[in-house]
């Protein structure tokens, strides 16, 4: 898989749960996942972010450095959310188990496919 792929895949996905959890509001989701204002922002920006990098340029080294990078803070998210769920008052409801979880494996599937897998080279647009 390619960085740029997994790019456009998370993207959107990202993006969408940032759009549901504004829709729904600060709340909890069935009990396994916590909804905050400023997490569905971020999910915005990140989930936007790799969509750029997905579909809207062509350098697959820019979205191999993007994914990875943003992969190693998803990682580190997951880790302090078993260790400060709150993370320190900036999410009034806090982090769950599933949070945390996912957050570990997009953070992992992150660095793999940014750092680990081999890549196409680069295309970068000429114009």
């Amino acid at each position: 898989m390619t960085a740029r792929l997994y790019a456009q895949i998370v993207g959107v996905v990202v993006i969408l749960i940032g759009v549901v959890g504004l829709i729904l509001g600060e709340q909890s989701l069935g009990s396994l996942l916590n909804i905050d204002i400023l997490e569905d922002i971020i999910h915005l920006v990140t989930g936007g972010l790799l969509a750029y990098v997905g579909f809207g340029q062509r350098d697959e080294g820019l979205a191999r450095n993007v994914v990875g990078g943003l992969g190693v803070v998803y990682l580190l998210v997951g880790v302090l959310g078993f260790v400060i769920p709150m993370l320190f008052g900036l999410l009034p409801h806090g982090y769950s188990i599933v949070d945390n979880l996912i957050h570990l494996a997009l953070g992992v599937a992150g660095i793999v496919v940014g750092f680990f897998l081999p890549g196409r080279g680069t295309t970068a647009r000429t114009s």
